[in-house]
């Protein structure tokens, strides 16, 4: 039997509850593969799950979305061999390893022309970028976009989709620093949400036109603010909750805000089964083909300090994307 290496968590809490410990691989089933994993992503979901504001069984491991190579293959699997490069994001919780088994289904092929630490940087963050352009708001030619933490793993990438697709991209950011990476990343205006008056600067930045879409990953710091960037009818997508989760407020607000829609859309509803997760990865990948979409990795951490990639991003010490390496 086979073993690896693996972060469980035996209570929820800060960092230090991530241990990292030996266990045990049965080999692989009918319709399973073994991936010895090059490249683990980071999420900020994964903050909220050791946390156990989003509850997990305890025990439990960690993590999404990771990269590697394909093992061992068991009965029955047909589109997978040994030696392909293959990533993930649904799996089952767990990619903090550096070696599981996973069914086949839940498997995306990488590319030649993508690397395994940019699968794994980019196939989490990216797939959310492609539902929030595609699906959730279909970014078309002329539309003026807002997009929180801009300089952030998803927000980096969603800027520049965006920006591609013909958007006019207005990105926030905590700092100077993170503006100008904001801004390389195809922004055409970056603006600083640490200051007052930051509001007023994203209207003035487009003569007063407002966005067709705001995109925030941010939550209680930026969300109500944000309601008074939006055109009549258009719409507020929250999808994440950095600063903290939105307070209830009166849905009366956007009445009065111009007759606004809101969303609060995830991941995994949108790559449900493994027909649209291709399909959906196949667009991720044509798009960085394309030049649209780019891993920018911003920070590496060994797999056995997990905890301190879990203080840098609770910090918003680091810009792009995190990745453990096994």
């Amino acid at each position: 039997m086979t073993t690896a290496r693996a972060i469980r968590l035996h209570a929820f809490g800060g960092p230090e509850v991530l241990q990292l410990e030996t266990v045990e691989l049965p080999p692989p089933a009918a319709g399973e593969v073994e991936v010895r994993q090059t490249a683990i992503g980071f999420n900020y979901i994964d903050v909220y799950q050791r946390k156990g504001i989003y509850p997990l069984p305890s025990p439990t491991g960690l993590g999404h979305e990771a990269a590697g190579v394909v093992e061992a293959a068991g009965l029955g699997v047909t589109d997978l061999k040994v030696g392909d490069r293959v990533a993930y994001i649904n799996a089952g919780i767990g990619a903090y390893a550096d070696r599981r088994v996973l069914p086949a289904e839940k498997l995306v092929p990488i590319p030649a022309n993508v690397t395994d630490e940019e699968a794994a940087a980019l196939i989490f963050k990216g797939l959310t970028a492609q539902y929030l352009v595609r699906k959730t708001h279909k970014v078309a030619p002329g539309d003026i976009v807002v997009v929180h933490a801009a300089a952030g793993g998803v927000g980096q990438i969603l800027s520049s989709w965006a920006k591609a697709l013909g958007a006019f991209v207005i990105g926030t950011a905590g700092s100077p620093e993170k503006c100008a990476i904001a801004k390389a990343a195809g922004c055409d205006v970056a603006i600083d949400y640490s200051k007052d008056g930051w509001v007023e600067e994203v209207i003035a930045a487009t003569s007063g036109k407002k966005a067709r879409v705001v995109y925030d990953s941010v939550g209680r710091d930026t969300f109500l603010k944000s309601l008074d960037l939006i055109a009549p009818f258009g719409l507020m997508v929250l999808y994440g909750a950095a600063s903290g989760p939105v307070e209830p407020f009166n849905t009366e607000v956007l009445n009065k805000k111009g007759c606004l829609f809101l969303t609060r859309p995830s991941i995994f509803p949108h790559n449900a089964d493994v027909a649209t997760l291709r399909e959906n990865a196949a667009d991720l990948f044509e798009a960085v083909a394309k030049g649209w979409v780019k891993a920018s990795i911003g920070a590496r951490f060994p797999l056995a300090d997990v905890a301190a990639a879990h203080q840098a991003a609770e910090a918003r010490a680091t810009t792009g994307a995190i990745l453990l390496v096994p």
